[in-house]
């Protein structure tokens, strides 16, 4: 094993509570082939030793998490780009928001699921580093690590160093899955369901949504769910959900053996009775608001922890066999093929509406000298 691989295993071994699962050791052992692809297809400037590196989120330092929570807050400070469109949005947070309502029917189910996500939280960490001076980079939540107890984790515990706690117990009957049969098709509540009232987000406004709202909440004054509609952030931290996002879930998913079967098994099979762990993630966060909402989910500041580990399991799928999976998409154009449509490509666009440009999404397949060269990232 190279010398760098030994030492990210090493890091990753060091960490007291939470040793590497099967999924951190196949990511480790695997960096020798993302070392041999650029050997054989150089990527400028971009290399093993000058790309980022994005940490989960227990492996960062106190100081650090509480650096990453006071760049969000800060986000969410700055005025919208996006409020003559969006009379809700009042802040730089809500123009994400924003934008992921408005293309949830077009990355969702479809070829551009994987890439429109990645140019998304990409553009994300860039603005929190850019307009916020945020020093670190995007962590990532590796859901093994707290999949049995999420709401008593650190991650949710309510410190300072948290992503904020659970919310008070409120009563509901827990989220529907629609066409999975019983008893897969109801996820059970946990004890929360109310206002967050602990950690760097107790003071946060909800402003845009609900759309599809599994609490009972006012309804926003637009059928687009853009207008101005505050309210607290609510979680239910559900562990019943977290159960399918344990290491042995997430390597079902990277052992797939092509793209169409990788995010089939990543996005769910709700038939079957299978929530997957895309869905699991974001209803750890149980029926919460905006949570639990499918279009809104971008407004609880742990969806860009879950979709950073989204990506994180599509990059260690993609690194087992660069050559051939970065040119590898599978779906139609259209949410569940509905309506009907041709199959995607690589040189089909996807973009950031307001925030930033349409790209092909062969600029989007890899973390390593992607979009012109901008991505240069990997994770430990």
């Amino acid at each position: 094993m190279f010398l760098w691989a030994t030492a990210l295993f090493a890091s990753l071994a060091a960490a007291q509570t939470y040793p590497p699962d099967v999924v951190d050791q196949l990511a480790a052992s695997s960096l020798s082939k993302v070392k041999d692809w650029l050997a054989k297809n150089p990527q400028g400037n971009c290399t093993l030793e000058t790309a980022v590196r994005r940490k989960e989120w227990m492996d960062l330092t106190l100081a650090q998490r509480k650096e990453y929570t006071d760049a969000v807050l800060c986000l969410m400070s700055k005025p919208a780009l996006t409020s003559s469109a969006a009379p809700g949005a009042k802040s730089r947070f809500d123009d994400y928001i924003v934008v992921h309502i408005q293309q949830t029917p077009r990355n969702h189910g479809s070829t551009f699921f994987l890439p429109w996500h990645r140019y998304y939280v990409w553009h994300y960490e860039q603005a929190l580093r850019n307009e916020c001076g945020y020093k670190g980079y995007q962590p990532y939540w590796n859901w093994d690590r707290y999949h049995k107890d999420p709401a008593k984790s650190p991650l949710f515990d309510g410190s300072e160093g948290s992503m904020g706690g659970n919310g008070a117990k409120a009563n509901y009957n827990g989220i529907m899955i629609p066409g999975a049969p019983r008893p897969y098709d109801r996820i059970p509540p946990a004890d929360g369901g109310g206002c967050v009232t602990t950690g760097p987000f107790k003071n946060m406004t909800v402003n845009l949504g609900p759309i599809a709202p599994v609490l009972q909440l006012p309804r926003n004054p637009r059928a687009d769910g853009l207008g101005y509609n505050p309210r607290c952030l609510r979680r239910d931290i559900n562990k019943h959900s977290a159960a399918v996002t344990s290491a042995n879930h997430v390597l079902e998913v990277i052992t797939q053996e092509n793209a169409h079967w990788f995010q089939t098994v990543m996005e769910g099979q709700f038939p079957q009775g299978k929530w997957g762990i895309h869905a699991g993630g974001h209803y750890s966060l149980g029926g919460g608001d905006p949570g639990g909402d499918f279009y809104v989910s971008p407004g609880d500041p742990a969806f860009w922890l879950h979709h950073a580990m989204i990506d994180r399991v599509w990059w260690i799928w993609q690194i087992q066999n660069l050559e051939k999976r970065l040119k590898e998409v599978s779906h139609t154009r259209t949410m569940g093929n509905f309506p009907p449509s041709a199959n995607g490509t690589l040189d089909d666009l996807s973009g950031l509406g307001v925030l930033a440009p349409d790209v092909k999404v062969r600029e989007l397949m890899s973390t390593l000298g992607g979009l012109m060269g901008k991505f240069c990232y990997i994770y430990e």
